[in-house]
């Protein structure tokens, strides 16, 4: 039989196509290894993203910690001491400013770095405003005597270390995460989700200080 007319290659009796068939699936093997690279990358990004989210609401609940010690502090303080009208007023107007921050996610601060600004700005003006207010409060040294003051004393330098490891931990999340993000080729899948991972933003130390307010008497 003659194998061209058999439709056979008249090299080793191959069909035309077979080397075809091969080419294809080597395409669908890069395909299937693409495919698995952009899974795993964008997963990747997830797991640091949640890890940074789940880091931020830590600092938050430090945070609201402090902010929910202040009015008992200024109550214990103002029954205790004569102070002056306007260090009552900087610690309220303070706490005020912090209260009215919206309880939001890493997830929009991230996507508006302003919105990091104004909540770093409120938190810090809170902790300079508590540290003048135990600054003037070592003029009265019965205040030394009152329990429930050195019981408030103590959890507000507990809730300022707890504040500072906090804030470090998440720079440390969002460092990881911006790392990998900005790294080729996954910053190409960063790019293609948008604003889903946007660069996180970080904590810097409060202006004029880079430790946390002294409540030590």
């Amino acid at each position: 039989m003659n194998p061209v007319a058999a439709g056979m290659s008249p090299v080793a009796g191959v069909r035309p196509g077979f080397r075809g068939w091969w080419v294809l699936a080597g395409l669908a093997g890069l395909v299937a290894v693409a495919g698995l690279w952009v899974s795993s990358s964008y997963n990747g990004l997830v797991r640091l993203d949640q890890a940074a989210q789940s880091q931020w609401a830590q600092v938050e609940n430090t945070y609201q910690r402090r902010a929910d010690l202040v009015p008992n502090l200024v109550a214990t303080v103002k029954g205790a001491a004569d102070f002056e009208k306007g260090t009552f007023t900087a610690v309220a107007e303070a706490r005020a400013q912090v209260g009215k921050l919206p309880p939001g996610t890493l997830k929009a601060l991230g996507t508006d770095p302003a919105a990091f600004e104004r909540f770093q700005k409120a938190q810090d003006e809170l902790t300079t405003s508590l540290s003048r207010l135990l600054v003037v409060a070592e003029q009265y040294p019965q205040l030394k005597a009152t329990e429930n003051f050195r019981d408030l004393q103590a959890q507000l330098e507990g809730s300022e270390n707890r504040i500072t490891v906090e804030r470090m931990r998440f720079n440390e999340a969002a460092q990881a995460f911006n790392s990998s993000r900005s790294a080729f080729p996954t910053v190409l899948i960063a790019g293609f989700a948008g604003h889903r991972f946007d660069d996180k933003p970080y904590f810097h130390a409060v202006s004029g200080t880079e430790r946390p307010p002294t409540v030590n008497f």
